[in-house]
């Protein structure tokens, strides 16, 4: 994510065919209800939904629920006549007897599962029996825009590409490139393991280091051992992580200094590195065909020809659902009330106050399914939009909300990326609030929310106002901001835990200024006279579908 000085932001936010019409301002969004909001949140987030998981019957009540309401709102379905739209996935849990061995220097390794390697497959196949060599691709990066190629032309077809997390560091010469000290696209482990799928790879294992993953190896370690989803036939044969001691120790028996390495990866003339390594994989795991669904209704344009372009609000209704590897007698269910029963609930109320004033150009909401297991729900939306992506004039998306109280100033970090910016900046003003600094992208937030999957393809798009991925609690409150401000962060230790549950007390006023102000945005959007455009030069700035 490029995030740049304010000064530069506040002369960028002049930039635009787009800034904001004074027509557009005038057709103001309708209020929403905050009884409304309250109502939906407490029940999304009730144990009776079981934490609304995926591929598990509390992910099943939130649909009926969320389709069921959007009915009830006036919704309009799709075309096809429902508000499901399929989500096909996979489901990959790993087997007892599944192993990896390194044949190095005469040397045979064998990293304990769970401690020194983890892995999965993202195949669809039960079993797998292979051998495969290792090649080291640095940090598996081909970005054209930043002159950058890891791979050189190599035929990686086969192999098992070993490469770092994060992306290029800066340097004296280059402090700005891939962004500086904040995190691109191409140093998130997602794009790796897609880049090593492009390219025909046997697969990938990930360097970890807490610094340049931004989380320990508890994390990858706990992902692995449970069942991993995926959308379906969209995997590697093996992808997985490998702790550093690890693969410093594999790296000295095949002959090679990792730390070295890692310095020849910085460069820009960094070839790909045959380890002289062979892995030997043995597979085994369970697979299972999840029929999930994302949500979608809407609301119909009232111009003749603005109407054939649209506006899309998200919000992703899943969270983890129940854990059944928590002994009986705790509790197992992660309700996810923050994450996201929040903008769930948010994108129902401004749904039903957008059906009784409809703008110029059609609304979409959308209500992805899985997005914690990688953006899933998004990622099918986008591969098959109600309204083609040429036609989609930005996505303003609805992720863990303000739930402690109204605030001076509201989050819109992406946004700077297009024209949404000065829009964004004109509607906060109206609303008698500021847009809050942006602080470095050090975690790759940006790319972590169901926005992104637009923002990929082509379509302005950033997470509104988010309390946990685009603040970090740098608000400003209204009231006892101290206070306030010591909740949100402590809200963290229960982030995708199970004490992430909605309790009654909970003051709404925040989170409903952050739906009304998203809402207020979208008719901004939708009524102006022309789309938003990505700022010149940006990375995601290119052709739509």
């Amino acid at each position: 994510m490029r995030l740049r000085p304010l000064a530069a932001r506040a002369a960028f936010s002049a930039f635009s065919a787009l800034s904001l019409s004074c027509s557009a301002l005038a057709q103001e969004a309708p209020a929403i209800s905050e009884a409304a909001l309250r109502a939906h949140l407490s029940f999304l987030a009730d144990d009776l939904l079981e934490g609304r998981g995926t591929g598990q019957r509390g992910g099943a009540l939130a649909v009926r629920y969320l389709e069921t309401q959007a009915a009830a709102i006036g919704l309009k379905p799709m075309p096809s006549g429902g508000y499901r739209q399929k989500v096909a996935i996979e489901g990959t849990r790993l087997l007892p007897g599944s192993a990896v061995s390194f044949d190095a220097g005469g040397k045979r390794l064998n990293p304990k599962l769970g401690e020194g390697i983890v892995f999965g497959t993202g195949s669809g196949q039960t079993g797998l029996s292979f051998d495969a060599p290792l090649v080291f691709v640095g940090y598996g990066v081909s970005a054209p825009e930043e002159k950058w190629d890891d791979y050189k032309g190599v035929d990686v077809k086969g192999k098992i590409l070993v490469m770092m997390v994060n992306d290029p560091q800066p340097t004296a010469d280059e402090p700005n490139r891939f962004a500086g000290k904040a995190y691109t696209w191409y140093g998130r482990w997602l794009y790796k393991f897609e880049e090593a799928v492009r390219r025909g790879a046997a697969g990938a294992l990930l360097i970890h280091t807490t610094p340049s993953a931004s989380y320990a190896w508890s994390v990858p370690a706990n992902s692995f051992s449970h069942e991993r989803f995926h959308l379906a036939g969209a995997g590697n044969r093996i992808e997985g992580w490998l702790q550093e001691d690890t693969a410093r120790e594999l790296f000295a028996a095949a002959g090679f200094d990792l730390d070295k390495l890692r310095a020849q990866a910085e460069r820009r003339d960094f070839t790909p590195v045959d380890l002289k390594t062979a892995a030997h994989v043995e597979l085994k795991s369970a697979i299972r065909q999840v029929e999930d669904f994302n949500v979608v209704g809407i609301v119909p344009g009232t111009d003749p020809k603005l109407k054939e372009q649209v506006v899309v609000y998200s919000a992703h209704w899943d969270h983890l659902g129940i854990d059944q590897n928590i002994p009986e007698g705790r509790d197992r269910i992660f309700n996810g009330a923050v994450d996201n029963a929040t903008g769930s609930a948010a994108l129902l109320a401004m749904a039903a106050e957008a059906v009784r004033k409809p703008a110029r150009r059609t609304q979409v909401f959308l209500w992805p399914a899985a997005e914690e297991q990688g953006l899933l729900g998004s990622a099918a939306y986008v591969a098959n939009p109600v309204i083609p992506l040429a036609r989609t004039a930005a996505d303003l998306n609805l992720d863990s909300l303000n739930f402690v109280g109204r605030t001076k100033d509201i989050g819109v970090p992406g946004a700077e990326r297009s024209s949404l910016y000065g829009t964004a900046a004109a509607v906060a003003k109206k609303m008698g609030l500021t847009l809050a600094p942006t602080i470095p992208d050090l975690s790759g937030a940006y790319f972590r929310a169901d926005h992104f999957n637009f923002a990929k393809a082509g379509v302005p798009a950033f997470n509104v106002g988010s309390a946990v991925f685009s603040g970090d609690g740098h608000f400003e409150f209204e009231h006892d901001h101290a206070r306030a401000s010591a909740t949100m962060v402590g809200f963290k230790g229960d982030y995708h835990q199970v004490t992430d549950e909605y309790h009654a007390n909970w003051d709404l006023s925040g989170m409903t200024q952050q739906a009304q102000f998203t809402l207020n945005l979208g008719y901004a959007v939708a009524n102006a006279p022309a789309m938003p455009t990505w700022k010149q030069g940006d990375a995601f700035g290119r052709v739509k579908r």
